[in-house]
């Protein structure tokens, strides 16, 4: 099929190749990310013929359920959650090779049932004895599956397995499930996945700077001012105390998808696009971080307020959170790159639950002009030039620039050049999921992080919280439905600057 601005379906993926044939083990599918992501995404790359002709898929959960019981519900899943429109043939034929096993992951009868269905699957489906192992579960089980996995992995085809984060909870836990998985599995067969390296606007990031002659000569403290990162969401907690208890914002969202937001800006350029390439200049921009100390670091968290007009709890009002909880909702630091590229010049990073508004924006907010002559005929102050990536949820790329007001005289504004995804292409973007396990598939690790980024973004986390255990701050300090802390405000205003509003 050729691909034409008439025929954009299968614009810039069906180039790919397919890959091999293989099995698709979910361990977890009875959970809420198996319905909303997985099995949608599986949908939407059989709908765009992604996926090898050669393909099963096998859920596993504790959860009792029969193939067809399984089925009926991913079926629901994909017409709920897929980006494609339904079709009864694509799902036909991917619900063909989809099987679903229930049983204790500990328990031997069910690692031999195990065995004996991706047998059974190589000998009627031809799958050659590849496998995907997607593990959709909670920390404390990966090391028991993994060991089981392992113990009878086959001599024939490959293994891959995808790891969910928090992948540990600290550097040291971080170290001993590599070293658990490496009792097995060789680091090119560990992905550990972050869904965030997955979405188009992040990897736009890559384009932006090393496809355009004219960015990446001025990427650097020269002609940048600082850099913010902003990761913000309007949700509470969605019933996940258990879990986020003992995360805390600091490791749902700051170890992972902000400080990669912050290795993808502040990396050097690599030498090529492999995996090991890319990887290894993320590794190079987080070992350059410096710890921040404990004035540059703000924690917060949500207390009662508005959130698009509805009152909304606070955070130590939500389902089996803790009346006293100390948890942290919001984060926001100002970090140093310590290179030459990046020399004394501040990235402000924030995150958080229940904040005014959803959105991920990474702007680069370069310096004044020496000399501005139109300041004075200026309409609302001059401000200094601004580029945006936009993640969500308006994909997209923006440029603030001054520009003349029509009319007579010299009268100056600042204006705004927009990129938008959804005008420049008319393909829907994909989910992240998709291209994270097509890659997955096709043994492409660009996007996963590898061990080394992981303890380099552990041993920061670490170093920012050994700080607050000498501290119990007077939480709640911030409205649901406002952009968290006074103090957050503090840390970028008395360098004298402030938060982007918009």
């Amino acid at each position: 099929m050729t691909v034409t601005a008439e025929n954009p379906l299968l614009e810039g993926l069906q180039l790919r190749r397919t890959p091999d044939p293989c099995i698709f083990v979910i361990f977890g599918a009875s959970g809420d990310l198996t319905q909303r992501k997985l099995i949608p995404a599986l949908y939407s790359l059989a709908y765009r013929h992604l996926l090898p002709e050669k393909f099963a898929v096998l859920g596993a959960a504790r959860t009792e359920e029969s193939d067809e019981s399984f089925r009926a519900r991913m079926e629901e899943a994909v017409k709920e959650n897929a980006r494609d429109p339904f079709s009864k043939e694509v799902w036909e034929s991917l619900a063909d090779g989809m099987h679903y096993i229930s049983t204790d992951f500990g328990d031997k009868a069910f690692d031999h049932r195990l065995q004996e269905k991706v047998a059974k699957f190589d000998e009627e489906r031809g799958t050659a004895g590849n496998r995907v192992y997607y593990f959709a579960v909670p920390p404390d089980a990966i090391a028991t599956l993994v060991n089981e996995v392992g113990k009878r992995r086959s001599t024939n085809g490959w293994v891959r397995l995808v790891i969910e984060k928090p992948f540990g909870h600290d550097l040291d836990s971080a170290r001993a499930l590599t070293a658990q998985l490496q009792e097995h599995f060789v680091e090119e067969e560990i992905f550990r996945i972050d869904h965030y390296l997955g979405k188009e606007t992040v990897q736009n990031m890559l384009a932006l700077r090393f496809a355009n002659g004219i960015f990446e000569p001025i990427w650097n403290r020269q002609f940048i001012d600082h850099v913010q990162i902003t990761v913000a969401e309007t949700i509470g907690i969605e019933r996940r105390a258990g879990y986020y208890e003992q995360a805390g914002a600091i490791r749902d969202i700051f170890q992972n998808h902000l400080l990669q937001l912050v290795a993808l800006t502040a990396m050097e350029p690599p030498i090529d696009f492999t995996s090991e390439q890319v990887r290894n200049e993320k590794v190079k921009a987080l070992r350059s971080l410096h710890t921040p100390g404990p004035k540059s670091v703000v924690r917060g968290q949500y207390g009662r307020g508005y959130i698009e007009g509805e009152e909304v709890p606070g955070y130590r009002e939500e389902p089996d959170v803790a009346p006293d909880s100390m948890t942290e909702t919001f984060v926001a630091a100002k970090l140093y790159v310590d290179n030459w590229r990046w020399a004394d010049t501040p990235f402000y990073v924030r995150m958080g639950k229940r904040l005014a508004r959803r959105e991920t924006t990474i702007a680069i907010q370069f310096k004044s002009a020496p000399h501005p002559p139109f300041e004075e005929s200026a309409t609302e102050g001059l401000r200094p030039n601004v580029l945006a990536v936009h993640v969500q949820p308006d994909e997209g790329v923006s440029l603030a620039i001054g520009a003349k007001v029509p009319g007579a005289g010299m009268s100056i504004r600042n204006v705004h050049m927009n990129f938008l995804y959804g005008g420049a292409f008319r393909t829907g973007l994909p989910e992240a999921y998709e291209r994270l396990l097509l890659d997955a598939m096709l043994g492409d690790q660009t996007l996963f992080t590898r061990t080394d980024e992981v303890e380099e973004q552990w041993s920061l986390v670490d170093a920012i919280v050994a700080a607050w255990r000498r501290d119990r701050p007077a939480f709640p300090n911030y409205a649901a439905g406002t952009w968290g802390p006074a103090s957050a405000n503090e840390l970028i205003e008395r360098d004298g600057r402030a938060w982007r509003s918009h």
